[in-house]
């Protein structure tokens, strides 16, 4: 059996990932709606990793991300599940819910179908949130993958994730 299902380039920005982190000092958290655990996955596939990833919540469903995230109904109501603003409030809950340093939330339309003229198959938001910083520093961003099948907008917003899970990533 391989050491790891999940794709190499996955895999080895994890790694970069865990390592980064616990050089730097951090945990982190991450708060998963479209891509349905596959960064937890991806950073628990790293040995040791246990030191610097703290928690994974995957929040497929608006009344989840309310429940468990504490999302606001009237954002979700307002913005929809894939907005900065949801996006936002996941990746805060995150780090309510946890004791992390950093937390990025994924939220978007992986399809094939649920995709819409303004928010087509492939739209993902990210944000980052990290504890104690000024309310005002959002980082945060919508994206638009093409759409090469359901598995490839997941593989790309994983990806995505993981790059802004990094120390030196803009905005950090």
């Amino acid at each position: 059996m391989p050491d790891s299902i999940l794709p190499t380039i996955l895999v080895e920005l994890a790694d970069r990932v865990i390592i980064a982190n616990r050089r730097a000092g951090r945990t982190i958290a991450v708060a998963e709606s479209c891509t349905g655990g596959l960064v937890s996955a991806a950073l628990t596939e790293i040995a040791g990793s246990s030191d610097v990833f703290e928690a994974g919540f995957i929040t497929y469903s608006n009344d989840m991300k309310a429940e468990l995230l504490k999302v606001s109904h009237d954002v979700l109501e307002t913005f929809g599940a894939v907005s900065i603003a949801t996006a936002w409030a996941m990746a805060q809950g995150a780090l309510l819910k946890s004791h992390a340093h950093v937390a990025v939330a994924i939220t978007g339309i992986a399809g094939p179908g649920g995709g819409t003229e303004q928010k087509p198959v492939g739209t993902v938001v990210f944000a980052r949130a990290e504890r104690g910083a000024s309310p005002d520093k959002i980082v945060a961003d919508m994206r638009h993958f093409d759409n090469d099948g359901r598995g490839g907008v997941r593989l790309q917003a994983a990806l995505c994730a993981l790059e802004l899970l990094l120390p030196d990533s803009p905005g950090a």
